[in-house]
């Protein structure tokens, strides 16, 4: 479960514009040696926000953890491969089962790139809470042709 500090970071970041905390995101993936390693020589996928939220927040964090790691990790970079297009509610308060039938055809390839199949994908995100929102990106992503897939996320909630 996300507590304590790194509760309080995610919250700042993600619901009240913490714009201020971008540096902050590098810093902490600057101190993650196994995370830098981790995404060294990947493509950094972030996770969709549909356009309506994106319009009303003004960023996705989730990209914001993706520049990061990508600048301090040695990733290939960063690529906008899935876009959101169901516009899901919120699913904090939503159990796994709810989750899951709430990503249901929520993503779908961006026409604009394609999936090289000798390529190595993380998907980031901000907080991985039971997996659905990930399972549903690694879905559109495998049906594409992705064959090698892992996901990074700041937190576990």
């Amino acid at each position: 479960m996300l507590r304590g500090p790194a509760r309080a970071f995610v919250h700042e970041l993600k619901y009240h514009a913490g714009w201020h905390l971008r540096s902050d995101l590098r810093v902490l993936a600057e101190r993650m040696a196994p995370l830098r390693e981790f995404v060294r020589g990947a493509v950094l996928v972030p996770v969709p926000l549909h356009p309506r939220r994106l319009r009303w927040r003004g960023f996705n964090q989730a990209r914001w953890v993706a520049d990061a790691l990508a600048e301090v990790g040695g990733a290939v970079g960063v690529e906008e491969l899935l876009i959101r297009i169901k516009d899901t509610p919120q699913q904090t308060r939503l159990d796994r089962a709810a989750r899951e039938k709430n990503m249901k055809g929520a993503f779908a390839l961006n026409p604009k790139l394609k999936i090289a199949a000798d390529t190595r994908y993380v998907i980031v995100d901000d907080v991985f809470t039971t997996g659905a929102t990930l399972n549903a990106c690694a879905k559109v992503l495998c049906e594409a042709g992705a064959q090698e897939l892992y996901v990074a996320s700041l937190g576990h909630g």
